[in-house]
């Protein structure tokens, strides 16, 4: 009976955080709900979600709304409550001193201030800690923040669409439409759901996209757009240049003192200094430069040399596989994957289907 009422408002919460996906800074998007039952059955008194960049804390928030209803309550954090000081007390002390009774945790945070030390302050309260409800649920809000905790680099989402002949495009250049209208939707929200998007200068080129979000109401969630360009070769008049003003964009390259470098930055690009690895931009590096930015949660979403650069160097996290009916044929590009001849060491999650199109969740074993 407890497991199954701890599972149910355990979902909500992490449900909840979902809201503030790449939307919370260098924080990652915690949420809290707080039960209380005072004789007529449980009932949430409280909820909240970390705040836009970060602040205030999921915790503060709920304890905020829920007030002196808060005494007796189970508190459902999706992680681990933090245990240091900074100019406001950790949320570990703040639910004590609400007097709440209990804890029920999904994640511990992998954070070396904070790490089983926010249990320990509950604990010493007497308060009852149950960790580990719904942990790998947990994982699809709060994967990224803690990648990059023990990694140090931004996750990254590898996003590919294949056809049927197992083809992501052409060679002539021409553009090819592999997903329909249902599938291109929810790639939008695959972009508002990270902090970044990354294609490579091949893509730039060919394809001249924008790659903001639009779908309806979620035009604010663009990512940052980020271009690997080895050469500083971006255009100045290109989309992405011009759409600026709806979404900050990056060029990572090896030249950043070149003249179209130098053109780019007075645009309003924020220009990244890279290293060269076999001629190539070095991943490893550019991934914990964009962590140090606040970059939690990146989408690769350029072509094949891209996604065999990211894959080679094994930087992919997570891949999103979008499979269709359609047929490229004649000079097709071929996808570095399918669903039957996957990476070492990952494994086929959660399906979907967006009319006629699938898409195929992919993550590490």
């Amino acid at each position: 009976m407890q497991a199954a009422q701890d599972m149910r408002y355990m979902a909500a919460a992490i449900r909840l955080g979902r809201w503030h996906l790449s939307r919370t800074g260098t924080n990652p998007s915690v949420s809290t709900i707080l039960v209380n039952d005072f004789g007529h059955g449980p009932i949430i008194v409280g909820n909240g979600i970390t705040g836009l960049g970060g602040r205030p804390h999921a915790e503060a928030g709920a304890l905020a709304q829920a007030g002196e209803k808060a005494k007796g309550a189970t508190a459902y954090v999706t992680l681990e409550p933090c245990a240091h000081h900074g100019r406001t007390p950790p949320c570990a002390d703040a639910l004590v001193d609400a007097g709440i009774a209990r804890l029920v945790s999904a994640l511990t945070d992998p954070d070396d201030r904070v790490s089983g030390a926010g249990y320990a302050i509950l604990e010493a309260a007497d308060i009852d800690v149950t960790k580990g409800c719904m942990a790998d649920e947990a994982r699809s809000v709060l994967g990224a923040y803690l990648n990059r905790s023990v990694t140090k680099r931004a996750q990254v989402t590898l996003k590919l669409a294949v056809s049927k002949d197992g083809m992501i495009g052409r060679r002539d250049e021409s553009q090819v439409a592999i997903t329909g209208e249902v599938a291109r939707a929810q790639s939008h929200l695959l972009r508002a759901t990270h902090d970044a998007i990354l294609i490579g200068i091949g893509t730039a080129l060919i394809d001249d996209p924008s790659l903001t979000c639009r779908l309806p109401g979620l035009e604010e969630r663009s990512p940052i757009r980020v271009v690997l360009d080895t050469g500083a070769r971006l255009p100045l008049d290109c989309k992405l240049v011009h759409s600026i003003d709806q979404a900050p964009l990056y060029v990572a390259t090896a030249y950043p003192q070149s003249d179209n470098a130098k053109a780019l930055s007075d645009k309003g690009v924020t220009i990244i200094s890279c290293d060269l690895y076999e001629g190539r931009i070095a991943l490893p590096e550019l991934l914990e430069d964009l962590a140090a930015i606040g970059i939690t949660n990146a989408l690769a979403e350029g072509g094949a040399e891209l996604a065999g650069g990211f894959l080679a160097d094994g930087m992919v996290d997570k891949i999103a596989l979008f499979e269709s009916d359609v047929i490229v044929g004649h000079n097709g590009v071929r996808s570095p994957l399918n669903r039957n001849d996957l990476p070492e060491g990952f494994s086929i999650g959660r399906k979907y289907q967006f009319g006629a199109d699938t898409m195929v969740e992919i993550g590490r074993d």
